[in-house]
């Protein structure tokens, strides 16, 4: 079963390939993904790191923590599901004009 790391304080210039390269070192990396902006293209400044197994992603989370990753000291913890009804209600849609 794979498990999933959350990783914040991500530079803005971190990619997908630098997030892979730099959790590699402590276990099989599945999936690593840094968030972007869907207007801009831009990082989020966090991602996500999916590892093979529990222990790998353990033993990352205890390495990888307040590490340098593209400079920057990155904070590393066990991913959450997302919450139902998480973010801010959409707008109704608007009546056409008559």
């Amino acid at each position: 079963m794979s498990v999933k790391l959350f990783v914040g304080n991500l530079s803005y210039s971190t990619n997908d390939g630098v997030l892979q390269s730099a959790f590699a070192a402590h276990g099989e990396v599945v999936s690593a993904t840094v968030v972007v902006d869907r207007m801009t293209g831009r990082s989020r400044g966090f991602g996500f790191v999916e590892y093979a197994n529990a222990a790998d992603a353990t033993r990352a989370t205890e390495a990888m923590n307040g590490a340098l990753v593209d400079g920057r000291a990155v904070a590393v913890n066990p991913a959450r599901e997302r919450e139902a009804g998480g973010g801010p209600p959409r707008p109704a849609s608007r009546p056409a004009p008559r």
